[in-house]
């Protein structure tokens, strides 16, 4: 993979480690400053939890020792295919504990990419790293609620799914769904009250990636 204005021997996508977890909450900072005010990023406590538990399933980015991005998933199996859930209830408030080793699902519950490393392939970089875990696993597929970003700039006029129809047809791009888009996941349903967000007004899109490889 090439990346942009950085040279390819510098960056190390690894695994995320206890000492990793400081540089993370810093990293999720300047990510979500938004989010912050709201009280919807990790904690130590939860990124913790999330090594404990399942340590195969978080990633982090580093270029020259500083960790521009991160992501953080689980294992579950929903209790119908698209049921309709909040971050809460399938992340077990943040914390993971709802991870399933024999689910058939991975479930990407964030994505961060310091501001100043962004459009520079980091994001793919990590999407492939959880494509290549779900592979190992052979899980079925990989599911997600994605924040419906600029939606706030649009909610006087159009309805969430007015919105995410407007994004599939290029009529406007919203960075999160557009990317996911091009990542080869596909939107489902619009998840209302998913978590608190003023830009998305808490609406999220259900997207999912089915792994071609999948063999059970």
């Amino acid at each position: 993979m090439q990346f942009s204005n950085i040279p390819e021997e510098d960056i190390v996508i690894k695994n995320v480690f206890f000492q990793d977890i400081a540089k993370i909450i810093e990293l999720q900072k300047e990510s979500f400053p938004s989010m912050l005010e709201e009280g919807s990023v990790w904690g130590k406590r939860h990124l913790q939890s999330h090594v404990e538990i399942f340590p195969e399933g978080q990633f982090c980015v580093v270029f020259r020792n500083k960790i521009i991005g991160s992501s953080s998933s689980l294992i579950i199996k929903l209790p119908s295919e698209y049921e309709e859930h909040t971050f809460g209830q399938v992340t077990g408030n943040s914390l993971f504990t709802t991870h399933d080793p024999n689910g058939d699902s991975l479930y990407g519950a964030d994505i961060s990419v310091h501001p100043d490393f962004r459009r520079l392939g980091i994001a793919t970089l990590l999407y492939k790293a959880r494509k290549d875990l779900a592979i190992k696993y052979d899980l079925r597929r990989i599911i997600a609620g994605g924040r419906l970003i600029n939606y706030c700039n649009y909610a006087d006029k159009l309805s969430p799914e007015e919105y995410v129809q407007n994004v599939l047809d290029e009529q406007i791009s919203d960075q999160v769904l557009t990317f996911q888009l091009r990542n080869d996941f596909r939107f489902i349903k619009i998840l209302p009250n998913y978590i608190k967000d003023s830009r998305s007004l808490n609406y999220a899109t259900f997207i999912e990636w089915l792994n071609p490889q999948y063999k059970k």
